[in-house]
């Protein structure tokens, strides 16, 4: 497991990362975002872009192939969370296991605080 200040990701979620970018052309990262919305008040965002969009505030979780981006707003909210990708039942996706979270929605997108 990769830890950096107190957002952590799982080996399943950097493995399910890096197969995500190897598809996409060189250079380009995994953002993960909050913004407000979803049906619980708050959602995580998931978006690739270019590794240049980085701003020298971003926590950057980086290993094995995956980069993973996090504007400082967003890391305010997710402090103490774990990223990690699941695939059972339900299907495959990423879940934020995020210790703030009050409640969230059945499908792992919204939280609220």
């Amino acid at each position: 497991m990769t830890s950096v200040e107190t957002v952590t990701i799982t080996e399943r979620a950097t493995a399910r990362i890096s197969k995500i970018l190897s598809g996409e052309k060189p250079g380009m990262i995994l953002r993960i975002s909050v913004s407000g919305g979803g049906c619980s008040g708050f959602q995580y965002n998931y978006d690739i872009e270019p590794e240049t969009n980085r701003q020298d505030d971003d926590l950057v979780l980086a290993s094995e192939g995956s980069t993973v981006f996090i504007d400082p707003m967003s890391v305010e909210y997710m402090e103490g969370s774990q990223i990690d990708f699941v695939n059972d039942l339900m299907g495959q996706s990423f879940q934020i296991t995020n210790p703030q979270a009050q409640s969230s929605c059945g499908c792992g997108t919204s939280f609220s605080l």
